[in-house]
């Protein structure tokens, strides 16, 4: 979380139980699924340490994956959200298989530099994330299974002021662009109007963190 959390690397066993930060209820605020009901599974751990990521993720408590799946049944929300911190990170295999199964849509938000052979049903949202100047690329492997990329832009941020080349194009994925929250008001103001720049210019998709704007979770 900004940057302070430490850097966990990817785990491999059978996925019988997960580290969950938490499972709720709410809208989808973000991307191609925006305002639609969903139950979000936010797993625990992050591989990268991004400055801007304004998410809690270190508080995870191990939960089995039954005790997952019969909170998704109760909640009975047709989409299901997996993120984290990164969820890739965790082996998610068998939660996404199950879900499946369960007739929910899943959608995982990923940063793109973890690979798991999911479910071809999976929708897979990448948020490309930057580490000393650059984009991380894109797995080859995981690139060819993406639905939309979502690029955060910040006016201020020589980083993040244009979306960066990681492979969408030759793939030919659509791109969302969101404005960062940096928690100053002048500075988000600039922020939108500038994605909503890059949106005219070249055809991306705006999307807006409407959790917020609601003021819901």
């Amino acid at each position: 979380m900004f940057g302070k959390n430490k850097k966990l690397k990817p785990e491999n066993h059978l996925g019988e139980e997960l580290d969950v930060q938490e499972i709720f209820p709410t809208l989808q605020g973000e991307g191609p699924y925006v305002g639609q009901p969903a139950t979000f599974i936010r797993l625990g751990g992050c591989n990268l340490a991004c400055e801007f990521c304004d998410t809690e993720f270190e508080s995870y408590k191990k939960i089995p994956l039954k005790k997952i799946l019969a909170k998704a049944k109760k909640l009975n929300k047709k989409l299901v959200v997996i993120t984290g911190g990164e969820p890739m990170r965790q082996p998610i295999e068998r939660l996404c298989e199950e879900l499946v199964k369960m007739g929910f849509l899943v959608q995982i938000e990923t940063n793109g530099t973890i690979f798991r052979k999911l479910n071809p049903e999976v929708k897979i949202i990448c948020s490309p994330k930057i580490t000393k100047g650059k984009y991380h690329q894109i797995r080859p492997d995981l690139l060819s299974r993406i639905d939309a990329f979502k690029f955060i832009i910040s006016k201020s941020s020589k980083d993040y002021r244009d979306v960066g080349d990681v492979g969408q194009g030759r793939a030919q994925v659509p791109v969302y662009v969101q404005p960062m929250d940096e928690y100053d008001k002048a500075k988000n103001r600039a922020n939108l109007k500038h994605a909503v720049k890059l949106c005219g210019e070249h055809g991306y998709f705006l999307s807006l963190q409407t959790h917020k704007i609601l003021g819901i979770r």
